[in-house]
């Protein structure tokens, strides 16, 4: 009896020694297998969704005898779509007058109304609104506005800049112009080559107000300028005018791109005549700008003309006519310290006109201009043509043209070599037309400009609008779970 005890204790711990073992080979296999377990895959960042823009408002600032004109490609350049919006053109103001409607995409509305003045509301909503793009273009032939006036009619901002010649050089007026609903408290700035002049000058824009600002009252003495208008609270639309002294042309001033350590200066036409850049270096550090001019011929620094050093808080330029040498072209400024650039571009003649360009980007959505007007045969009075820079990549944009009346012509596809700058004649059309560029798949970033030309006896006419990217597309940023907005 006791040997079968004996072996059946032998049994049941030799059974649990067994499940020991088993127990701890198990625990093992489990502990490598956690530590030699590969890192969990990280979750992909939110990205933000691109949608169409289905709202768009923007100012076209004095009207003055202009033309205005308005166009909305519609959504992937599908035209003659009616019912999906309207874009109303207005008097700015609480009881502004309606100018008139656009209700269908991909045809231009242009009127010139007569005996009005003051600034003009644009305002689109619904699908009608995708790619809205408006403009002002004037002509006067005699006189101290003697010249070819454009401007893209600008959406209001808490920030802008404006950069060119100065009151000592040009009678500059300054347009502002508040379309919201609230006052907006406006905080304006004047830098000049010797400093800065002015510096936080503060209005108030009450709902629907517009002033017209000459700045000889409030700076009278740079040569040339750099202004900076920030609102403390709402937005603006702003815009200014230079009439150069001696009835030397007169053109609206672009907005240039706000400060950063590239800029590029698109959209110089080729020809004869004075080429003249700004460079303004708001901050607290002087900037010392490396310059290269980018034409047909590839990108390259000028001689005598690679750097231009700019004290801080101040603008400084640099004649740039013979460094170009006639050639239609690009400029890309790089600094260390963030900088903001104009350009001054004098047309031919025994009464030269007088054109702007400023810091751009580059048109990644597409770009629209939305006045052209060019005229036919060998030596057209009027012509419109397109400075297309590729300054990395080779790009490659399509080119359509969107008539008032008639029929349109077959799409142009642009190919613009890397490093090489490209002028593009857009065909005449049956009056005026505006124009849609669209980058095509594989393309590097393309800068450029539309340059309007009206030949006249005394002098060629002229105006320069820098692509800006289209309303077409706009990034709506990811939503994601956070107490952050409930917490106090």
């Amino acid at each position: 009896m006791r040997v079968v005890e004996t072996a059946l204790r032998a049994l049941i711990e030799n059974r649990f020694g067994m499940l020991g073992l088993v127990v701890v080979s198990l625990l093992a296999l489990y502990g490598v297998a956690y530590a030699t377990r590969p890192a969990p895959a990280a979750a992909p960042a939110p990205q933000p969704s691109r949608v169409p823009v289905e709202s768009v408002t923007a100012v076209c600032p004095d009207l003055a005898g202009a033309a205005v004109s308005v166009v909305a490609p519609g959504q992937n350049g599908k035209s003659g779509q009616k019912g999906a919006g309207e874009v109303a053109v207005t008097e700015l103001g609480e009881d502004g007058e309606p100018v008139g409607t656009l209700t269908e995409t991909g045809r231009l509305w242009q009127k010139t109304p007569k005996g009005r003045t003051g600034p003009l509301l644009v305002a689109g909503d619904g699908a009608v609104a995708t790619g809205l793009e408006a403009a002002q273009t004037g002509t006067q032939t005699s006189g101290a506005l003697r010249g070819l006036a454009g401007v893209r009619c600008v959406e209001p901002s808490a920030s802008a800049w404006l950069v060119g010649p100065g009151p000592a050089a040009a009678d500059v007026t300054l347009y502002l112009a508040n379309a919201d609903s609230a006052p907006a408290s406006v905080r304006l700035a004047v830098y000049a080559g010797e400093g800065t002049v002015l510096d936080d000058h503060g209005l108030v824009l009450e709902p629907g107000e517009h002033r017209a600002i000459p700045l000889k009252d409030l700076a009278p003495s740079p040569l040339i300028m750099a202004v900076e208008v920030r609102t403390s609270k709402g937005r603006v639309a702003v815009a200014a005018r230079a009439a150069m002294s001696g009835g030397r042309g007169v053109d609206w001033l672009p907005q240039a791109a706000p400060p950063a350590t590239r800029v590029v200066v698109p959209g110089i036409p080729g020809g004869g005549g004075k080429r003249e850049l700004y460079v303004a270096a708001p901050g607290e550090l002087d900037a010392v700008v490396s310059i290269k001019a980018v034409t047909a011929d590839g990108a390259y620094a000028m001689k005598n003309r690679e750097t231009l050093e700019v004290p801080a808080g101040s603008v400084a330029s640099l004649d740039l006519t013979t460094g170009i040498g006639g050639q239609a072209a690009a400029l890309v400024l790089t600094s260390e310290t963030p900088v903001v650039a104009g350009m001054t571009v004098t047309a031919t003649g025994s009464l030269p006109d007088v054109a702007f360009s400023a810091g751009a980007g580059p048109i990644d959505l597409g770009s629209v201009v939305a006045d052209n007007r060019a005229s036919g045969g060998d030596k057209p009075d009027k012509a419109a043509t397109l400075v297309l820079t590729a300054p990395e990549k080779a790009g490659r944009v399509r080119v359509t043209v969107i008539p008032a009346r008639g029929s349109a012509p077959k799409p142009l596809e642009v190919s613009i070599p890397a490093a090489r700058t490209r002028e593009v004649e857009l065909p005449a059309a049956r009056g005026p037309f505006s124009v849609a560029l669209t980058p095509l798949p594989g393309s590097g970033p393309v800068y450029g400009g539309r340059v309007l030309t009206d030949r006249l006896g005394d002098g060629l006419l002229i105006t320069l609008q820098p692509l800006a990217p289209a309303r077409v597309w706009t990034l709506v940023p990811p939503l994601t779970d956070s107490p952050v907005t409930v917490l106090p």
